[in-house]
């Protein structure tokens, strides 16, 4: 099963809106949410008639037995992370704890354990296509860990099938990484302005680490030309893939308000996402026309 990620380098470039489109035109029967931070993808209305939950556990974080607790100090003067309060109990933050174990080590009277803790919710959605995400609770650091638990889900429940579109989170951090890793092909979706230029090119530098297959559009281009040929000139200048324009439709708002993907509307909007969505398979498929429908 090939896998087709869809990233951007800043939020609000309309990557979920692309992907979500692309989960419509394509009929995959795999899907993945990888923006555990902030999922959204399961607002695409789709028929999910067997639905599986989990716990997810990351670090170990400490936790002071009060009870046994002597008062001395030692966790807090060896504390790094000023993770423990001593008003009027000694006490871990949770918060800022980040599991190294020492105050478990110096601790005289063994007062202090190292406890599980969960840090998210894993779901894994059933019926016409299986569709894995997750939530991560606030505060937890373990983002990564959790996209890549997202994705062993999807390869273990959707067993059959030609393609996975997965929807990443933006920027270039943990949770871009794992889901970068493992995948054919990464589309990015950026927008005509100098911070989308400046994004992208990071995402770009990000993603050439793991050598998938790499294509760019541009949502919104008509807002500012300008700075689009600019983003056009750049992917020409790196040997990226432009695979077309989106222009902006207020249509689309309208549509993705009612929870439907924006290709089903009738405008520019959709017939541009059509094509973008055409030469992103053939790259990914290396085959054109009719011979890629064969594949998906």
């Amino acid at each position: 099963m090939k896998k087709l990620l869809i990233l951007s380098g800043k939020g609000g470039t309309g990557k979920t809106t692309v992907a979500s489109a692309f989960i419509h035109l394509s009929k995959t029967k795999a899907y993945a949410d990888c923006d555990v931070d902030a999922p959204n993808l399961h607002l695409l209305k789709q028929n999910h008639t067997h639905e599986k939950h989990f716990d997810y556990f990351g670090m170990d974080k400490a936790e002071i037995q009060s009870d046994l607790c002597i008062g001395c100090g030692r966790c807090q003067q060896n504390c790094r992370f000023d993770a423990i309060t001593s008003d009027p109990l000694y006490a871990i933050d949770p918060f800022v704890c980040e599991g190294c174990g020492v105050c478990a080590w110096v601790c005289p009277e063994k007062a202090i354990v190292m406890q599980r803790v969960k840090a998210g919710d894993l779901s894994v959605f059933e019926g016409d296509a299986v569709f894995s995400t997750a939530t991560l609770k606030m505060g937890s650091g373990t983002t990564g860990l959790l996209v890549s638990e997202v994705k062993k889900n999807l390869t273990t429940y959707a067993k059959e099938g030609p393609i996975a579109i997965l929807d990443g989170s933006p920027g270039i951090g943990c949770p871009v990484i794992a889901s970068i890793s493992g995948v054919d092909m990464v589309l990015m979706v950026t927008e005509p302005s100098v911070s989308g230029l400046s994004d992208l090119q990071r995402i770009v530098r990000t993603a050439r680490i793991f050598n998938p297959k790499m294509a760019v559009c541009i949502n919104k281009f008509d807002t500012n030309v300008t700075q689009s040929e600019a983003i056009i000139a750049y992917c020409n200048t790196e040997g990226i893939a432009w695979v077309g324009n989106i222009p902006y439709d207020v249509e689309a708002v309208k549509a993705i308000n009612a929870g439907i993907t924006v290709d089903q509307l009738k405008s520019p909007v959709s017939a541009a996402i059509g094509e973008v969505f055409i030469k992103t398979f053939e790259l990914l498929n290396e085959v054109v026309g009719d011979e890629m429908y064969k594949i998906i």
